[in-house]
């Protein structure tokens, strides 16, 4: 699985809001300011997540972008979701229940759903907030993500 640059910038955009949440709406030019990412390319980004109910929007002057919930109310499973689609780590597990035809007999089947226990697991246990925390706690109050 690897994950691709649409969700890896997601994250990072949505964790740029979080840091600056009290600055009210952004725009988008600060964001990619601040996180090297191309506008266009963030442009492009915004209506996944506008679809999923994940930001606030304000249009015209001191318009921008905010977050529609508290930072620690989004797991990066969830974003990575929203971004990407499935994390599963084999196409037979995308869907509930499993209608691959070999999924009876297929030997190895306990080995992906174990792994996509641990991603699922993982991924869904680290908030915003806990990504925010963790970086505020290593280098100070300097954001650099």
């Amino acid at each position: 699985m690897k994950i691709s640059t649409k969700g890896r910038y997601a994250l990072r955009m949505l964790i740029d809001l979080a840091m600056h949440q009290n600055d009210g709406y952004i725009a988008l030019k600060d964001i990619a300011a601040r996180q090297n990412i191309s506008k266009k390319y963030l442009e492009q980004i915004m209506p996944i997540l506008n679809k999923a109910d994940v930001l606030l929007t304000n249009r015209g002057f001191q318009g921008g972008y905010r977050l529609a919930r508290n930072p620690n109310q989004y797991t990066v499973g969830e974003i990575l979701r929203i971004t990407e689609g499935s994390l599963a780590p084999v196409a037979c597990l995308d869907h509930i229940p499993n209608t691959c035809p070999m999924s009876d007999e297929c030997i190895t089947l306990p080995v992906w759903q174990g792994l996509n226990e641990v991603i699922t697991k993982y991924l869904d246990g680290i908030t915003i907030q806990d990504i925010i925390d963790r970086q505020t706690e290593s280098i100070g109050n300097d954001y650099v993500i």
